[in-house]
């Protein structure tokens, strides 16, 4: 058996995933990074993006993430995420509503603290919409 590092997923809701697993792929702020078994330690910012989780050298679960925090030990990869979503349950349609939304928001902002909210927002948006049209078509 392969070695593992604890992943785990945490999201304001619930943790999302607690399970050993060979690589994690995360979207971290400076670019993506796989944490594996014996990683030095590191702690990282998380883009909007996808976190892939591999076991057998594939990749068993992609979910999407709206951003967040990663702290990587030798044995554990732990991601504080603001939102989590598993890739299968993105909605073209929800997400087109959710941009939109942030779009207004963003023309309605009166001040930088809105104007960055709704930037932050159309950014998730945008970044679930590329997932959407990167996915094969037999999904």
């Amino acid at each position: 058996m392969a070695e593992t590092l604890l992943f785990e997923l945490v999201s304001p809701a619930k943790l999302v995933i607690s399970q050993p697993v060979e690589m994690v792929v995360v979207p971290g702020a400076e670019g993506d990074f796989g944490a594996l078994p014996q990683h030095a330690p590191l702690i990282s910012a998380v883009r909007p993006g996808v976190i892939d989780i591999y076991e057998g050298g594939k990749v068993i679960n992609r979910i999407f993430v709206a951003g967040g925090v990663a702290e990587v030990t030798g044995d554990r990869c732990t991601v504080l995420a603001e939102e989590a979503l598993p890739v299968a349950e993105l909605d073209s349609g929800k997400i087109a509503t959710r941009a939109a939304e942030a779009e207004k928001a963003l023309a309605a902002a009166d001040n930088d603290f809105a104007r960055d909210q709704a930037k932050l927002a159309l950014a998730v948006a945008q970044a679930m919409l590329q997932v959407l049209q990167e996915k094969p078509a037999a999904h």
